[in-house]
């Protein structure tokens, strides 16, 4: 039996660093354009090649912690798709849900890197998805698919009813794309539901950005957890009872994709380990603050004996419950400087 079965697209990831670019602000730097100028050639300053898609880092990261851990995709059988099937090996995950397509060409995103913040470039290639029965696992995780993903949410939610699983939601683009009504049954089943502040807004089809409306916004369509990410801002959850928030680890960013992969691959498997949710928020935090170290969303994704090490070496650092009117008020203050062992 699987602990944790991870269903979604994974892609070919170009990183590149550019340092030749401008940053034109409106506001504040969450509404920002990334400018460069037109026709011109520009010197990219380091080029990564690397293996991505929100799937496979769920996959690998829980495998890293210990879990034993499936990947259910298709990719095309080209050599980016046997690349990415070599990597899933190495990490030792379970690749018999993994498909290469006669004829179907691998996924592809480019990434910007510009002052440790990421602008990606994503080319989902038109997938006939096959579906496959699966075996009895204690976790289901849905995440980033192209259009037509959304067959897969039956045999999702059945699976879950037959074998008494817990359920991990993440939808990507094209799936929020598809509505609330499309996605209303996935996130009633759902046992955390994570989205960053900007998805849980356009889910929502609002500006507002307190947390606090925008966790019972997503709990109140029946997921059990509602987890939203706030980039250097921390993170936040609501359980129909209590909100939470935890701070970030103050580590250097040299990049900042897979940071919300890891943050719930670390959440969901404190659950995993019947952990609570204040606990859950530790692990995830720490697995995003070793992520962003790296370049790439898979090489920092932290082992389960080094994430134990260094939460014993930060006592201090601790998610907490609060009352108040707003979350966005009940939650200044500065990150927690990060203590290596």
């Amino acid at each position: 039996m699987l602990d944790i079965l991870s269903i979604g697209d994974v892609t070919t990831d170009v990183f590149v660093q550019v340092d030749e670019l401008q940053l034109l602000c409106k506001h504040k730097k969450n509404d920002c354009l990334l400018c460069m100028k037109f026709a011109d050639k520009i010197a990219a300053k380091r080029v990564d090649k690397l293996i991505g898609g929100n799937a496979g880092n769920i996959a690998i990261g829980s495998r890293r912690l210990g879990l034993k851990s499936a990947l259910y995709a298709q990719v095309g059988n080209d050599d980016q798709g046997k690349l990415l099937l070599n990597s899933l090996k190495k990490d030792n995950v379970a690749t018999k849900y993994f498909s290469l397509a006669k004829g179907e060409l691998t996924n592809y995103s480019v990434i910007l890197n510009y002052e440790a913040e990421r602008t990606i470039l994503v080319h989902h290639e038109k997938r006939n998805y096959k579906l496959k029965k699966f075996e009895r696992c204690k976790w289901i995780y849905v995440t980033s698919m192209g259009v037509g993903s959304k067959i897969f949410y039956p045999l999702v939610l059945k699976n879950k009813k037959k074998y008494n699983s817990k359920l991990g939601f993440n939808p990507g683009t094209h799936q929020l794309k598809s509505g609330l009504k499309v996605l209303s049954k996935m996130l009633a089943q759902s046992d955390v539901t994570s989205l960053n502040v900007e998805e849980t807004q356009f889910l929502f089809k609002t500006k507002n950005r307190d947390l606090q409306f925008l966790l019972r916004k997503l709990h109140n369509k029946g997921t059990k957890i509602a987890l939203v990410t706030d980039g250097p801002s921390g993170s936040y959850a609501y359980d129909g009872k209590e909100f939470y928030y935890c701070p970030i680890f103050d580590v250097p960013i040299l990049e900042r994709t897979g940071c919300g992969d890891s943050y719930t691959t670390g959440f969901i498997v404190a659950l995993y380990y019947k952990k609570d949710i204040k606990e859950a928020m530790r692990w995830g935090t720490l697995n995003a603050a070793s992520v962003i170290q790296h370049i790439g969303p898979q090489e920092g994704l932290i082992k389960l004996n080094a994430l134990r090490k260094i939460l014993k070496a930060n006592p201090k650092f601790n998610a907490r419950t609060f009352k108040g009117p707003s979350v966005n008020k009940a939650t200044k203050y500065k990150p927690v400087k990060f203590k290596k062992f």
